[in-house]
C-alpha cells in the first residue's frame, strides 16, 4: 500500500500593534531565523486553540483570534546531512489576526526560541534572508491589505475535540 501524501498543518499569528508585528526569533537547522508566533496542530485542537497554545509557548503571551487572514501552502525541502536525513515537507498554514494579552511571566519560551522581537514591515521586507518561513512576510502583506475573514468560515467538529480528550 502507497502511503498517502498529508501536508502539515499549522497555524501562525499575525499580531500588530503600533505598526509593528510580534516575531520569534529561533533556532532551526538552518541557523537563527525569524517566524510569526507559529507552530504545529496538535491533535484534539481546533485551529483556533492552536494558534492561541502555539502563541503562549512561543512569546508567553496570550492571545485572541479574532480573524482569519488567510490559508497558505508552502514547501521546504533540506539537503541531508551528517546528522539527518534529507527532507521533503508541505506546510499549510492558516493564519490568523487577533489580540495580543497579557503576558504569563511564569512560563518560559518554548525550546529553540531565543526571544521575541517587534519588528516594521520595512524591517521584516529588509530581512527576508532570515525569515524562516517565506509564508511569514506574505501573511505580513495579506494582512496590511486588509485580508481578513470570519472565524465562523472555520468550523470544528466536536469529534475532534472529543478525539483529543479520549
Amino acid at each position: 500500500m502507497t502511503d498517502r501524501w498529508k501536508p502539515n498543518a499549522t497555524v501562525a499569528a499575525i499580531i500588530e500593534q503600533d505598526g509593528k508585528f510580534l516575531l520569534v526569533e529561533e533556532h532551526t537547522p538552518e541557523g537563527l531565523r525569524i517566524n510569526n508566533p507559529a507552530g504545529h496542530l496538535d491533535e484534539g485542537e481546533s485551529l483556533v486553540q492552536g494558534c492561541q497554545r502555539e502563541t503562549l509557548e512561543e512569546t508567553r503571551h496570550l492571545f485572541t483570534p479574532t480573524h482569519l487572514v488567510g490559508v497558505y501552502m508552502s514547501r521546504s525541502q533540506r539537503a541531508a546531512n551528517g546528522t539527518e536525513d534529507a527532507q521533503d515537507v508541505t506546510y499549510l498554514r492558516f493564519a490568523f489576526a487577533g489580540s495580543l494579552g497579557a503576558l504569563v511571566p511564569e512560563r518560559q519560551l518554548d525550546t529553540g526560541i531565543v526571544r521575541t522581537l517587534w519588528l516594521t514591515p520595512d524591517e521584516i521586507r529588509a530581512s527576508a534572508a532570515r525569515h524562516r518561513s517565506p509564508l511569514l512576510l506574505q501573511c505580513m502583506e495579506d494582512y496590511l491589505r486588509g485580508q481578513r475573514f470570519p472565524l465562523d468560515l472555520i468550523h470544528t467538529d466536536a469529534s475532534v475535540i472529543m478525539l483529543g480528550a479520549a
